[in-house]
């Protein structure tokens, strides 16, 4: 019998929260109250159940990400690369055949994430699937694609790293390079993103 879906257990989760926080005013946005608790500690509660382990890209207040009781990665590339180097980081830690990736600023994160994304990734024998929405502004409907809600082969370490020391920044030019299926969901709001504190106090409802 072929397998549909991939087990929990060989799956890491990896939430991406090394970023500068640049649009919310050089504040650490996974460390943010967002109803009473950081957004970084929703996407983990959301994202947890989902895997067996995880894992916690930061690069500033360690002991702070630490505290959520997962394991906390700096980059090992110097200057804030972006989400690429987050990536590497988890990737270069994991110890299970696949990661799974999501951003500490989207506390509402589909529960049926990781089996969604790991039934296709299954099915077209993909290198990675990413998490795709049909967004619709003022009438007109395009394809949203969510890159940094991916789940991939672990193996793609050495392949990432090289991409990275030749100088690729840009998620979106190391996935062109990958075999990647795309996983359309429904539920746009699941991965509405909050990047300044006026959203953030907005969304608090």
């Amino acid at each position: 019998m072929t397998m549909t879906v991939i087990d929990r257990q060989h799956i890491t989760g990896l939430i991406l929260a090394g970023g500068r926080g640049t649009r919310m005013g050089q504040v650490d946005k996974g460390l943010q109250a967002f109803n009473g608790m950081a957004m970084a500690m929703h996407v983990l509660l959301r994202l947890s159940p989902q895997v067996g382990d995880m894992i916690i890209n930061a690069n500033q207040h360690l002991a702070a990400y630490e505290a959520f009781g997962a394991q906390v990665w700096p980059d090992q590339i110097e200057g804030f690369a972006g989400p690429l180097a987050g990536l590497q980081t988890g990737l270069a830690h994991c110890e299970t055949p696949y990661l799974v990736s999501a951003p500490c600023d989207s506390p509402f994160l589909p529960l049926d994430l990781v089996a969604r994304l790991s039934e296709a990734l299954l099915l077209d024998d993909a290198d990675l699937a990413v998490a795709t929405t049909i967004e619709n502004d003022e009438g007109i409907e395009r394809k949203q694609a969510h890159p940094v809600f991916s789940l991939m082969k672990s193996s793609l370490l050495p392949h990432l790293s090289q991409f990275l020391q030749d100088g690729g920044r840009k998620v979106d030019a190391w996935y062109a390079s990958l075999k990647v299926v795309e996983v359309n969901f429904e539920d746009t709001a699941a991965f509405r993103n909050i990047n300044t504190l006026n959203e953030l106090r907005d969304l608090e409802s």
